[in-house]
């Protein structure tokens, strides 16, 4: 499996051009990037950029997607060519989705199983960042929190409703989000506090960084699972709403902490991103500016090289290669052809 490049345009009022088989990025009637077709699977475009016909067309012949999103990361719209999937396992997917109330449910059996995931990968960033931790008082929040994630994960254990479901990792993420100024470093913290998790739009600068991340994530889930064939728009625990790719949400999940918010934390402490790097607009929100959207983009790439042990698998893997090997898991076990989905938790 190779790990095609995403190319993410953050600058205002670029160009996108085909030259034969480049992709030619154009600033103010300057080439500022060439890229070549074949090394790209996807080109995701935050505001106002345009993109030339020609290249539309060539990109939808490709099989390769077009993602618009707004300055702040919110999906507007996606392009791409016919659907190749297997349209039996869609069958199948849909198929699953009878009975979602029932305890033994599929829905209610990979619902659990993703947010065991997520609890567990939340939990290591917390049992990390304890190690790490120069504060004695840091050191045991971030400790007590994760025995409560722990105890989170017992409770799931027994959970016989998405309903209950939905409610655990309510709480736990709660939990989670509210210890993680102890991972920053203190003269960081007064600038990147954050009361609780904010959205649409961000209130702050930590939530700011996380919303950018998770929209860049949320397109690559998003294309793993359209490449084994599943629809992105049914999901097992997201509720199925127009509009809403409810399984990529799904499978999202496990990978936020390991994908997110580790990165978050890191370009904080590193001082890569900084209390100046976002602006403040009317009503409160928080955004990040356009300069500091490139540093984020590169570091995220950067982290998606990194190689971490895959249990099933018996060998490293790229992390950005993660949620196309989990999709594949996910149709297996939507086919029946495994007994239950086991989400991404390497240690």
């Amino acid at each position: 499996m190779q790990l095609l490049n995403t190319l993410y345009v953050t600058m205002p009022d670029t160009y996108l051009h085909l030259d034969n088989d480049t992709l030619r990025v154009e600033v103010e009637r300057e080439t500022r990037l060439r890229v070549p077709l074949h090394h790209l699977s996807t080109v995701v475009c935050f505001g106002h950029v345009m993109i030339s016909p020609i290249l539309m067309h060539r990109l939808a012949a490709d099989g390769k997607s077009l993602v618009l999103l707004d300055a702040n990361g919110r999906f507007k719209a996606r392009l791409e060519g016919p659907v190749s999937g297997n349209v039996l396992l869609r069958q199948d997917q849909h198929r699953r989705l009878v009975n979602a109330t029932d305890s033994n449910s599929f829905c209610v059996v990979t619902a659990r199983a993703v947010i065991a995931g997520k609890i567990r990968n939340s939990r290591q960033v917390l049992l990390r960042g304890a190690r790490e931790s120069n504060r004695d008082d840091d050191g045991a929040a971030l400790l007590g929190t994760a025995e409560e994630l722990g105890r989170a994960l017992s409770r799931l254990a027994h959970a016989t409703d998405l309903d209950a479901i939905r409610g655990i990792e309510g709480d736990a993420a709660k939990r989670y989000f509210g210890v993680l100024r102890c991972l920053v470093r203190e003269d960081a913290r007064e600038a990147f506090t954050m009361s609780g998790r904010t959205r649409r739009p961000p209130l702050d600068r930590m939530n700011a960084l996380l919303s950018f991340l998770y929209s860049m994530l949320m397109n690559d889930v998003r294309s793993a699972i359209e490449s084994v064939g599943l629809d992105p728009q049914f999901g097992f625990l997201h509720a199925v709403r127009p509009g809403r790719a409810a399984l990529a949400l799904d499978l999202m999940e496990e990978f936020r902490p390991l994908l997110a918010d580790r990165l978050a934390i890191t370009l904080i402490n590193r001082r890569q991103i900084k209390a100046d790097d976002f602006d403040e607009h009317a009503g409160g929100a928080v955004m990040l500016k356009n300069d500091s959207r490139k540093t984020v983009v590169t570091a995220y790439q950067e982290r998606k090289q990194e190689t971490l042990a895959h249990a099933m698998l018996a060998e490293n893997i790229a992390l950005g290669l993660a949620p196309f090997v989990q999709a594949r898991l996910l149709a297996r076990a939507v086919r029946g052809d495994v007994e239950i989905y086991l989400p991404f938790c390497p240690k």
